[in-house]
């Protein structure tokens, strides 16, 4: 069962910290600096409140989503005998014993192969992969906003939060602007040593374009883009569009 996730000390310590920077922003901070019921403690406890609130329904959706399952059915597109046969049997996990589509990795934590792995998250209790890296990159979005809009009345007291929600957030920026996980993040800095020794250059091959990497995370409609559950435009999560694909 999904709601079990929540069943964790890590998930339930950011509820917590979650709840705990709420009230205090709000009942302290904001109602000692400006007073609740004036229009400029109203305006920023209403500004606040929104950004927790979609923070909050954000990561619930990163806690209970599927990150993405291979298929059943799935089996690798192979024509012919010989070598594209052997090269199939390759692309199987040597733990579920099924074949991997591209970009899928095997999560030894959930004991099942996650479709475009980005990795597997303690704070969720959950894979960040195809079906919910949208919700948790908005997450980090709202959170990283709602903890700056804290820092302004906590003073230093909250920059510790801030700093480390900013650099989260500006690290999955540059994911999805290059169109990679974490994983291949690093696996590519592996086969870019690897073609330096032979004279060669590499560039990661779902590397099309930053509007496009953008909307292939985001989606088309930019209307959506915050929208943590606004996921229509993904499709199967067992084939992606490479740079050969766009030549």
């Amino acid at each position: 069962m999904r709601p079990k996730r929540f069943l964790s000390l890590p998930v339930l310590a950011v509820l917590l910290l979650m709840m705990f920077v709420y009230y205090t922003t709000i009942f302290v901070f904001i109602d000692g600096s400006f007073d609740l019921q004036s229009s400029n403690g109203t305006f920023n406890a209403a500004i606040f409140t929104i950004l927790a609130s979609f923070s909050v329904f954000s990561f619930f959706v990163c806690v209970l989503s599927d990150p993405g399952h291979v298929p059943s059915s799935y089996v690798p597109d192979v024509e012919g005998q010989g070598s594209a046969k052997d090269n199939a049997e390759r692309k199987k996990c040597d733990k579920c014993y099924g074949y991997k589509p591209p970009r899928t990795h095997h999560c030894r934590v959930c004991k099942k192969c996650v479709l475009k792995m980005d990795h597997h998250c303690l704070w969720i209790n959950n894979c960040v992969g195809y079906w919910n890296y949208k919700a948790f990159f908005v997450f980090t979005s709202y959170a990283t906003l709602a903890s700056i809009h804290s820092m302004v009345m906590y003073g230093t007291m909250a920059i510790g939060l801030t700093t480390t929600l900013l650099t989260l957030f500006g690290w999955h920026v540059y994911l999805t602007l290059h169109n990679m996980t974490t994983i291949e993040y690093y696996e590519g800095k592996r086969a870019k040593w690897l073609a330096m020794k032979s004279g060669q250059s590499y560039r990661h091959p779902f590397n099309i374009s930053p509007y496009k990497n953008i909307t292939s995370v985001l989606g088309p409609n930019i209307l959506k883009w915050l929208c943590p559950t606004a996921v229509s435009h993904l499709k199967e999560g067992v084939s992606f569009p490479t740079l050969r694909d766009s030549s």
